[in-house]
């Protein structure tokens, strides 16, 4: 597990390359924004060790098996962390895989699993967690969830954004790393975030697969354009 650390808070836990957690430093100690692939629980402990706090809380972007497939091992060794997530994706990982009435009816695509470990805590658009606010980022899965660290402005956008292969709005494919749009649920609705999140004017862009980017204003407006271009919206399409 290879150890990146951007700004003062945020430190990035990487597996084979382009496979990435967060945890993000709080006083009280590191709220981890989700797990990796599985078998990751034991890279994640030692380096929260080597940097000195425990793991109090650990929050979930999404319902995908890359970025949820450790929790239940790492529940089992933190029997006291707290476990959040949008109750959308908590409706996934209990194994509901229905759409609401209200969403596109788009096939789910990309690994769901079924996990044994329940939420203490669903989270909606404007909750905090710590220094977190949470941000509504549906698209790539219906609930996914961004979080915007309000002390430095980082944004840890789950797969809203991919920079694996290059900076790519969730869907838009990057051939060298194809996973993410194959994986992608509704490309209108990722569009729509994509835009939401650039309004954001995040000081940092942290995302589930790829590098942290920092200053990333230019370099998303630059994925949005293509992604506009790509899935032929219109460009007067309402932001959620």
């Amino acid at each position: 597990m290879r150890i990146t650390q951007h700004g003062e808070h945020l430190f990035q836990l990487t597996r084979l390359a382009a496979f990435n957690a967060f945890l993000v430093r709080e006083d009280d100690g590191f709220t981890l924004i989700d797990t990796n692939l599985p078998g990751s629980a034991n890279g994640i402990l030692k380096a929260a060790q080597e940097l000195g706090q425990p793991i109090k809380r650990i929050v979930l972007t999404h319902a995908h098996s890359d970025h949820v497939a450790s929790v239940d091992a790492l529940k089992s060794q933190l029997p006291g962390a707290e476990i959040i997530m949008s109750a959308r994706t908590a409706r996934f990982l209990a194994g509901d895989m229905s759409l609401d009435i209200d969403e596109p009816q788009d096939k789910l695509r990309g690994g769901y699993v079924i996990i044994e470990t329940k939420p203490t805590d669903t989270v909606k658009e404007g909750d905090r967690i710590g220094s977190l606010q949470v941000v509504a980022a549906p698209g790539h899965t219906p609930g996914q969830i961004a979080l915007l660290d309000t002390r430095d402005q980082s944004l840890i956008a789950g797969d809203a954004f991919q920079t694996a292969a290059g900076i790519a709005v969730t869907g838009v494919l990057r051939v060298l790393f194809p996973f993410p749009a194959f994986a992608t649920w509704h490309k209108p609705t990722a569009l729509q975030t994509a835009r939401k999140l650039h309004t954001l004017n995040p000081s940092r862009l942290a995302v589930g697969h790829g590098s942290v980017i920092e200053n990333p204003a230019a370099l998303m407006d630059k994925a949005i354009a293509e992604a506009q271009h790509n899935f032929d919206i219109p460009l007067n399409m309402a932001v959620v």
